[in-house]
């Protein structure tokens, strides 16, 4: 048809609308009387030597005669595609399935019903290929008695079936496979391998997809857990200072008579328990203001061994009342870093109080160094308690997580301490991590850029 068209359309130009030109000078005369290049059987109202038509018969005939010529011919000539074997179907056979769009002749064969049960049951189970077909023989009248079935409505059918399960280009193969018909064309089977690799792809995809929810409904898991945990912990940890104060406080007011070392006493553990209370509520503020990134810094170009002297000040009266040994090794010329005060100082103030809890309870020793290499310098703070298992060393720097040191469990504290510190020092664009063996004390260590005498 493609070609009928353009030929039978290249004809009417040349024989009826070229010699019109001559009359607007824009082709020479001879041109109709000799034929172009003078040969004559190609003058356009003498085509081929044909005499005696008008002007427009002459044209139409020979239009038209390319036209159908070339349409009849390259379609007896050329094998039909799967397209418009269809087609023809259609057309061929359009007054007698007019209106049944189920049946539609897509198919010229013979089917064997078991077969084709068959490959239904294969694709889409025994129980959905049983109600299809009974389904399709209750408002078609088919009669399941014949072994062949030639009703090409039910083919349509049942690769309409497939389609929806393996696709379309591979429904088309495995039905030409079933039905007595030509074999699938090299486009056919191309077309069905091209399915198959999207489908493959996809389903790639779709395993990919499931493995990482998978994976995050396990980690949302965990989190809910440690959540749990922490509301408990937190919980506990608010519960017991706040009794301890209610009760001597409650001592207190009812004995005013009471001795006054006794009274000093209760006083000076009261003190102390407000401090908890308080150590306790600014931590998990700082960590909630470090999450958000509403934490207020002030940079400012700071000695770290002046930190580390006012964080061991700070925790001076922890160590005597411990009994813990510490021992320092520190650079003698000041080291200059870039940062916040306030939080460095927590920093320090974080591993000591951590060193101080962990260390050995009858022998607590604590030793504190300070190194620089290559404009880095490094802070070692070591203690000689129980140490920390392999598998706990990466954890323990993760929110509400602890590593299981004591001998009765969970040790006290919220879980947060070393997850602030961890993100004080990259955010200072520092690292930090933890050296342990079980049974011979943990040295925790960090790093930060030193300022050189080009950044100042």
């Amino acid at each position: 048809a493609l070609w009928g068209l353009t030929v039978g359309f290249g004809i009417w130009v040349y024989t009826l609308f070229l010699p019109h030109l001559i009359h607007g000078g824009m082709l020479p005369e001879t041109f109709i009387t000799n034929g172009p290049f003078g040969i004559e059987w190609l003058r356009p109202y003498q085509l081929f030597g044909l005499q005696g038509l008008s002007q427009k018969s002459h044209a139409v005939f020979w239009s038209m005669l390319f036209n159908i010529g070339l349409y009849v011919g390259i379609s007896v000539f050329k094998r039909p595609t799967a397209l418009e074997h269809t087609q023809a179907a259609l057309f061929v056979d359009i007054f007698k399935h007019a209106g049944e769009k189920e049946r539609s002749l897509m198919w010229r064969g013979k089917a064997s019903l078991p077969d084709l049960k068959s490959i239904l049951s294969r694709f889409l189970g025994e129980d959905k290929s049983r109600e299809a077909l009974s389904s399709y023989a209750r408002s078609n009248r088919v009669n399941w008695d014949k072994d062949i079935i030639e009703d090409a409505g039910l083919i349509v059918y049942i690769e309409k079936l497939l389609a929806g399960a393996i696709g379309s280009a591979s429904a088309r193969v495995i039905m030409d496979t079933a039905v007595t018909e030509e074999p699938p064309s090299i486009d056919e089977v191309m077309d069905m391998l091209d399915e198959t690799r999207h489908a493959i792809a996809h389903s790639q995809e779709l395993e990919k997809a499931t493995t990482e929810l998978k994976l995050a409904n396990e980690r949302l898991t965990e989190l809910d857990k440690l959540k749990d945990d922490f509301i408990s912990t937190v919980t506990h940890e608010l519960k017991t200072p706040l009794t301890s104060v209610r009760s001597l406080t409650e001592i207190l007011h009812d004995n005013p008579a009471l001795d006054m070392n006794q009274r000093n006493k209760f006083l000076s553990i009261i003190v102390k328990e407000t401090e908890r209370l308080s150590r306790l509520i600014t931590q998990v503020l700082d960590f909630q203001k470090i999450e958000a990134g509403i934490a207020d810094w002030e940079f400012t170009h700071i000695n770290i061994n002046d930190i580390i002297a006012d964080a061991l000040a700070a925790s001076a009266q922890l160590l005597r009342d411990k009994h813990i040994q510490l021992d320092q090794n520190m650079a003698l010329s000041p080291k200059i870093i870039r940062g916040d005060r306030d939080q460095l100082m927590q920093v320090m103030t974080n591993l000591i109080s951590n060193a101080i809890k962990f260390c050995d309870r009858r022998n607590g020793k604590i030793i504190i160094k300070l190194t620089t290499e290559n404009d880095i310098l490094r802070v070692d703070v070591a203690d000689n308690g129980a140490g920390i298992h392999k598998k706990d060393q990466d954890i323990i720097f993760e929110k509400f997580r602890q590593a299981n040191t004591e001998p009765k469990g969970r040790p006290s504290g919220t879980g947060l301490g070393l997850t602030i510190t961890k993100q004080i020092v990259e955010l200072h664009h520092g690292r930090i991590w933890v050296e342990s063996t079980p049974g011979k004390g943990s040295i925790f260590s960090f790093t930060l850029p030193t300022v050189t005498d080009s950044t100042r």
